[in-house]
């Protein structure tokens, strides 16, 4: 995946950087958390202040243009998004991997 910002804006108003981008890629659509991780380690920034706006994707191209806004702190964030759009980019909760016990399969009876 290959991420070239286009346009890169700072509004000062709402605390927080305004990016369009055209992603490229191969193979299947990234997901928005795929976005959201490969542009965070770009620019340095921590992730849970990445808000992935839309992504627009055409037919038959591997190419698509994204609106992203990164925030400068995460009370400013929580102010100004909505809830859905905040629920729609809230990261991944890892997978609690819980030992199973192994239970030992007696032989059934012959009779």
């Amino acid at each position: 995946m290959d991420i070239k910002i286009i346009k890169d804006k700072n509004n000062a108003l709402l605390n927080r950087r305004e990016l369009n981008l055209a992603v490229t890629f191969d193979g299947a659509t990234p997901s928005r958390n795929d976005v959201k991780s490969k542009l965070a380690a770009m620019l340095t920034v921590p992730l849970g202040l990445v808000i992935v706006q839309n992504m627009d994707n055409e037919f038959g191209k591997q190419e698509l243009k994204a609106y992203i806004k990164i925030y400068e702190d995460e009370a400013r964030m929580k102010q100004v998004e909505e809830a859905y759009v905040l629920e729609r980019n809230a990261l991944p909760e890892p997978e609690v991997v819980e030992e199973e016990e192994e239970v030992a399969e007696e032989p059934a009876a012959e009779e």
